[in-house]
């Protein structure tokens, strides 16, 4: 299988003491600097979390245009989009703009969202639930009709004071190829069968809301291996793509030892806790030597499964910290769990 490589940033922001972020001037201009060295390195994706109400990255369409307009190559994405708080025929005209501007290379995560920081924020964008719908189900509406219209659908009417005719308007502009590169952020095997079925890619976190107790990456693996089956039954005609995100950091200066070196013993095991009062498994991170988490990746059955891994960067280190970290994983990491950097240049659009 084919490996992609790629870095998700949260885009955090704060003046405190150490940050290289203290705005979110700073965290969205050095999310273009990093995707640039990124691209340099050989890197094949850079992805940005998009959070509400939070000192961290929330309108992503503006940076991924500017990230494209900066690199030529390397994927564009999102990890993940909330669709509950999106208009979707907006959100619709400004993924087609960002992706014609990219050449088509944006890969697009929505989902339900994750838990955060406002109470009901969504309602606050203007989005509410109709009668018997829940938040997930009101996500799942935005994001059946944001694919409607990124396909070319229907979804007006033109008036005949004005055009002289009645006829069925589509979003402008559509962007060829872009319903293919939305994927769907899976937090349960469940969710991933459905996933499969509507045929949208998979991109699943360090984080499931299930419990088995097996091992992380393996309950992972099998979330996995249930979607390609749901799309096999499903008939779809092309390949799917899988992704997963892990927290990698590759120790090999004094500095990241005083920055990371207690985490390599907090966090080198999996975490089993109540999330919303539903029992769930957090991966664990990968913090170490090259070689020894090049060797614990390469046995990661979940990361063994995917075709897309996603590292987590520590982004209030500022982009020369993570240019090193990546140059790092890139060198030193990933190639023990398939990937090489030629594959960038010749992966299809």
């Amino acid at each position: 299988m084919e490996k992609s490589i790629g870095f998700l940033s949260f885009g955090h922001y704060q003046d405190v003491p150490g940050s290289r972020t203290p705005t979110a001037r700073e965290a969205l201009v050095q999310s273009i600097e990093l995707a640039v060295a990124a691209e340099e390195i050989g890197i094949d994706q850079a992805s940005v979390r998009v959070h509400h109400f939070a000192r961290q990255l929330a309108s992503p369409f503006p940076l991924l245009a500017a990230i494209a307009a900066r690199t030529s190559r390397i994927e564009l994405g999102t990890g993940i989009i909330d669709m509950r708080y999106e208009n979707p025929l907006s959100m619709a005209e400004q993924a087609a703009a960002a992706d014609l501007i990219s050449a088509g290379r944006l890969q697009l995560g929505v989902s339900r969202g994750s838990p955060e920081t406002s109470l009901r924020g969504y309602e606050a964008f203007g989005h509410v639930p109709v009668d018997g719908e829940t938040d997930a189900d009101m996500a799942r509406r935005h994001t059946a009709l944001f694919r409607s219209a990124i396909a070319g659908d229907a979804v007006a009417t033109s008036d005949p004071r004005m055009t002289g005719w009645s006829s069925p308007l589509a979003i402008e502009p559509l962007s060829p190829g872009l319903g293919e590169r939305i994927w769907w952020g899976s937090g349960t095997r469940a969710t991933a069968t459905w996933t499969a079925e509507q045929g949208m890619n998979l991109m699943s976190s360090t984080l499931l809301t299930e419990d088995t107790g097996v091992p992380f990456d393996e309950l992972q693996a099998e979330q996995i291996a249930l979607y390609r089956e749901a799309w096999a039954a499903a008939g779809h005609a092309r390949e799917p793509r899988v992704s997963v995100s892990r927290s990698v950091i590759p120790i090999t200066t004094d500095e990241d030892v005083r920055y990371f070196g207690v985490r390599a013993q907090q966090d080198s095991r999996d975490q089993v806790g109540l999330l919303d009062g539903v029992q769930s498994r957090f991966g664990k991170s990968y913090v170490g030597e090259p070689d020894v988490i090049a060797a614990q990746l390469a046995g990661d059955a979940a990361v063994r499964a995917a075709d897309t891994v996603l590292l987590t960067v520590p982004n209030q280190l500022g982009v020369d910290y993570n240019a090193r970290l990546l140059r790092t994983v890139a060198d030193h990491v990933a190639p023990a769990f398939g990937w090489a950097p030629a594959h960038a240049a010749t992966r299809p659009r």
